[in-house]
């Protein structure tokens, strides 16, 4: 069962429940559901790497709690687990009884192919498997929800953006509440170059090869990751390429400094921004966002097309100011 249609449905509970997925802050959501949903059952919490044996979560499921006769017991990070102790805790649970909910928490995508297998593949008919894997669909959601949570705006495009992202909804919710501090509506062009950087190191050398002036290689860097990622690959390189434009921008300002995990370029950096100065990092900036807005809001059909576009008016542009430098 996905993460939202368990948390809108709030299904009856098994004796076995499996979160699995990739997503830690939906998986501490879905737990926090199970809790309300079995309030007046006694609780028992445990994380599995922390504990040297698995007697004292034997012993919870046997034992009556103190207060109540039906027990919820959960365990959190058994993604964590080497392969035989996770075989051990896997062989607790057999024999739940009705008065028993074990909830395990196991963090590997739905069906990832490892040895020992998955909690979920290895689950029981009636067990309920709740995935928090997040796809654009679900991370559109997450970024609406946690928006309206900080009382702020975000405009359709930023959104998106977001929702194409591949970053830990962690690391989006960070970002979101920076960007809220102010209150002031949040457009795409606040997001770069932090919550726009794409992963993919193609991605960057085809956007460090366009500011190098190095635009026949741009390309052939670019058609390759067309030809693996398809569509797709527009996107990964029009943040990147956002994502350089903006570094070189926030080197001219006075006192300009780059922080985070962009801190150790500023040294090889600051040459190149002094010569494209304020004017032209920020128009090829603002020419690799509008590209990027274009795509995540379906105005271009053609990313690749697009992204020729763009590396040829970069390289152009890249030209002039040179010769006037």
């Amino acid at each position: 069962m996905k993460f939202h249609d368990f948390i809108e449905k709030r299904p009856a509970l098994p004796s076995l429940i499996i979160i699995e997925g990739t997503e830690r802050v939906l998986a501490d959501r879905a737990l926090r559901s199970i809790e309300g949903l079995l309030d007046g059952y006694g609780l028992l919490r445990f994380t599995a790497p922390r504990l040297e044996s698995f007697r004292p979560i034997a012993e919870a499921l046997r034992s009556p709690g103190l207060f109540s006769e039906r027990r919820l017991v959960i365990v959190r990070d058994a993604h964590e687990l080497r392969a035989q102790p996770r075989r051990d805790l896997w062989a607790l649970t057999e024999g739940l009884d009705a008065e028993t909910t074990l909830v395990l928490e196991d963090l590997f995508p739905p069906l990832k192919k490892t040895k020992p297998e998955p909690f979920g593949q290895l689950a029981p008919k009636g067990a309920l498997r709740i995935d928090t894997t997040a796809d654009s669909a679900v991370r559109a959601r997450f970024v609406r929800e946690r928006a309206q949570e900080l009382g702020v705006t975000i405009e359709p495009a930023a959104i998106a953006a977001l929702a194409e992202g591949e970053g830990e909804l962690a690391a989006l919710l960070s970002d979101l509440e920076k960007l809220s501090l102010g209150g002031e509506p949040i457009r795409l062009a606040d997001l770069a170059p932090e919550s726009l950087g794409a992963n993919d190191p193609k991605a960057y050398r085809y956007a460090s090869a366009v500011l190098e002036g190095k635009a026949s290689e741009a390309l052939g860097i670019a058609h390759e990751l067309f030809a693996l990622e398809g569509r797709g690959a527009a996107i990964p390189l029009l943040s990147a390429l956002a994502t350089e434009y903006g570094l070189l921008w926030e080197l001219t300002r006075a006192n300009g400094a780059l922080s985070g995990r962009f801190r150790f370029r500023e040294r090889s950096l600051k040459p190149l921004a002094q010569r494209f100065g304020a004017r032209g990092a920020r128009r090829g900036f603002e020419r690799a966002l509008r590209g990027f807005e274009a795509i995540v809001t379906g105005r271009a059909e053609d990313g690749q097309t697009l992204v020729e576009a763009i590396t040829a008016e970069c390289a152009f542009e890249r030209e002039a100011i040179m010769r006037r430098r």
